[in-house]
């Protein structure tokens, strides 16, 4: 069986082009049925030591982790009904064999000997952590409990799991089921060519073979590449509003309504928590972060909340003024799905460009060169193309390589970087097709090389030219790959600790956040700008006017999150699932104190909000503004030496890639970053990179 189901293959890259649906439930079965022996091997004959325990635990992990990681992977970005089917069919088994794995008393008990015992000396500090870390993973995997306890447990997890699941499969559905079409040259008026031509092609799948960019008709979507660019220049109010409101209320209503999901979501995790011996599901939450507990969380949010209040509320007041001027022609009271159109207009007024004018200058071709390039001054790599050296799962995903300037590989990772509304959920993220780990190389190999995935949605190439991106959609690929550079450059020989594994999770976004201040600098502009038909840079006016644009309604965007950040803490911390208004009810109250309009009747922004009901980010939202501290921060180090400086520079690039990136999870994330910057974080680069402190 195992030479032929790709999935219990375990080779070094998935054998993707040879992955089906009909390969998940027998392989998984499979799997299963194998580790549960080695479990039980285990178990009979554990010993309390580095190599009885922990290596023998990092291989169960790891055969498990590499098959399903796969299948989740396809979940995300090649999903269908026969993969839904096969996932939902064998997703409680592999729930089952984690927790019979998280609390099994023979492992729990041999690694509390280890901690406690004389070979506790002989351990290094990133082995220590890795300990300490599967001690508490099993206490929260419930190996303190017994009986009923366990048993209700145990089915909370079950449940939790296949609730997910459902979440992100009912948002795809509802994304997916929503479209529009229009067939009014007039309905299009304002909106910019690229729009015109993506939503032509949407149109043509959608069976009308006819669509032109010119004539139509056009199809409008739910997905971020035809959503943001109407909203932020269809001249037609009344369809703004209609794909607001269609994409405010996504998965909030009928046949993919998350709402009970949501309900029932956060009754089970206060559950989990409560049997664990938590206050809330935020303690539990916040007990392996780190972050000190809740009060530390909200000290933070309050103090950036009181450094964005007003400004988002000067915002406000200044776009309302802005569209009513004379001869204007805005609303006399702006509404939701006014503020992305005036907020463009107010930026092509002040700055004198618009976000559509940026898209030339920035083909992805262009850019990846430019990101490459920079990686090669920072952290000194080379990224070199290897597509056709490894099988994808679709034919716009590319393979690179990552070589040091020796010329020896380090790692390598897949790029997935267009929208798939049918098939490929939104947003954009990093994950792991393979961990760094010297025991589990290939025969020949010293040890394995990490491999990532690096997923984004930005629009796709249309009528022969590369897909030419944002300004957003280029800070969200350096994002993404900061994250990738953390997985990949990582020095950590201990697979348990390299990389991303074992960084606290409001630790986890510094790399990502870090690599989005070098989109505003002047010589980076230059290397990843280059018009698709000119291949001219940026000029220099332009980036001028982008440059002062960066802080351009900041304070609305920093009360945003501060906004997702406590309604997300709000429900795991206060809230009382089935407590009247459900957590609408304390989403709007939150939303009374930090959004600068009210919530419309049918707001259901919860039933998509997938970071907290459907991924890792419950009771952690407030991570993006912990790490966004640390990681400006740090990026103020470069600006102390001189971003002129190229030598300087380079060197300080070097130390970022030695102690953030290199140092993964073997070190707590303050010391890693005291290393570092010398000393502690401080608020103070994070105010000024968005124009609300002191320059």
């Amino acid at each position: 069986m195992s030479s032929e189901n790709p999935l219990l293959s375990q080779t070094s890259l998935p054998r993707f082009s040879a992955i089906e649906a009909a390969h998940v439930e027998p392989a998984m079965r499979v799997l299963i049925a194998e580790l549960r022996d080695s479990l039980a091997e285990l178990e009979a004959g554990v010993e309390p030591t580095w190599t009885g325990v922990v290596i023998p635990l990092e291989s169960l992990g790891d055969r498990l982790g590499w098959a399903w990681g796969v299948v989740g992977h396809l979940m995300g970005v090649r999903n269908s009904d026969d993969l839904r089917s096969a996932y939902e069919r064998v997703q409680p088994e592999v729930v089952r064999f984690a927790l019979d794995q998280g609390q099994s008393r023979p492992v729990y008990t041999a690694l509390k000997a280890l901690r406690g015992g004389a070979g506790w000396a002989d351990l290094d500090e990133a082995q220590r952590r890795i300990v300490d870390s599967m001690l508490r993973e099993a206490e929260h995997s419930g190996v303190g409990l017994a009986g009923p306890e366990r048993e209700r447990f145990n089915a909370v997890q079950e449940e939790l799991a296949r609730l997910t699941t459902d979440f992100n499969n009912h948002v795809l559905d509802a994304t997916r089921a929503w479209s529009l079409v229009l067939h009014d040259k007039a309905e299009m008026e304002g909106t910019p060519e690229s729009l015109r031509a993506l939503c032509a092609e949407a149109a043509r799948e959608k069976g009308h073979p006819e669509a032109t960019p010119e004539a139509g008709p056009w199809a409008l979507g739910l997905d971020a590449p035809r959503l943001v660019p109407f909203l932020e220049n269809a001249e037609r109010r009344d369809l703004r509003e209609r794909l607001y409101r269609a994409y405010l209320s996504r998965a909030g209503a009928g046949e993919f309504d998350n709402t009970p999901l949501i309900e029932r979501i956060l009754a089970l995790r206060a559950e989990e928590a409560d049997l664990l011996g938590y206050g809330s599901y935020a303690e539990l939450s916040l007990s392996s972060k780190m972050a000190p507990g809740v009060a530390a969380v909200h000290d933070l949010l309050e103090s950036l909340r009181g450094a964005s209040f007003d400004a988002a509320h000067a915002d406000l007041a200044e776009l309302q003024v802005f569209a009513t001027r004379p001869g204007a022609g805005g609303p006399e009271e702006l509404c939701h799905w006014d503020i992305a159109y005036w907020s463009e207009r107010l930026r092509e007024n002040r700055f004198a460009y618009s976000e559509e004018e940026l898209r030339p200058y920035f083909p992805l071709p262009r850019v990846l060169e430019g990101l490459f390039s920079l990686s090669r001054e920072l952290f000194g790599v080379r990224i070199v193309a290897a597509d056709g050296e490894a099988e994808v799962w679709h034919p716009d995903v590319r393979f690179f390589r990552v070589m040091e300037e020796t010329g020896e590989e380090v790692a390598a990772f897949f790029l997935d970087p267009f929208s798939r509304p049918g098939e490929k959920r939104g947003g954009a993220w990093m994950d792991e097709c393979a961990g760094r780990s010297r025991r589990l190389a290939d025969p020949g190999e010293s040890v394995r090389k990490p491999v990532a995935y690096l997923v984004c949605n930005q629009a796709p190439p249309i009528s022969g030219r590369p897909s030419l991106m944002s300004f957003d959609e280029v800070t969200t690929l350096f994002h993404e790959f900061g994250h990738g550079l953390q997985h990949m450059l990582t020095r950590v020989e201990e697979g348990l600790a390299s990389g991303i594994r074992n960084v606290e999770w409001d630790a986890v976004e510094l790399p990502s956040q870090f690599m989005e201040n070098w989109c505003y600098q002047p010589g980076t502009l230059s290397e990843i700008s280059g018009h698709v038909d000119t291949g001219a840079p940026l000029p220099e006016d332009l980036f001028a006017k982008l440059s002062a644009a960066r802080t351009f309604r900041a304070g609305s965007d920093m009360l945003r999150q501060i906004y997702f950040s406590l309604t997300d803490l709000a429900l795991h911390h206060e809230y009382q699932p089935g407590s009247k208004g459900g957590a609408f009810a304390v989403q709007r109250q939150v939303a009374e104190r930090n959004a600068v309009l009210p919530l419309l009747p049918e707001d259901r922004f919860l039933c998509s909000f997938g970071h907290i009901f459907g991924g890792g980010y419950a009771a952690g939202y407030y991570s993006y503004k912990w790490a966004e501290v640390l990681s400006a921060d740090a990026f103020g180090a470069f600006e102390e030496v001189g971003l002129k400086d190229a030598q300087a520079v380079k060197a300080m690039g070097r130390r970022f890639r030695e102690t953030v990136l290199a140092r993964g999870g073997s070190q707590p994330p303050m010391e890693v970053f005291h290393a570092f910057r010398g000393r502690e974080p401080r608020v103070d680069a994070l105010l000024r990179h968005s124009g609300l402190g002191a320059e």
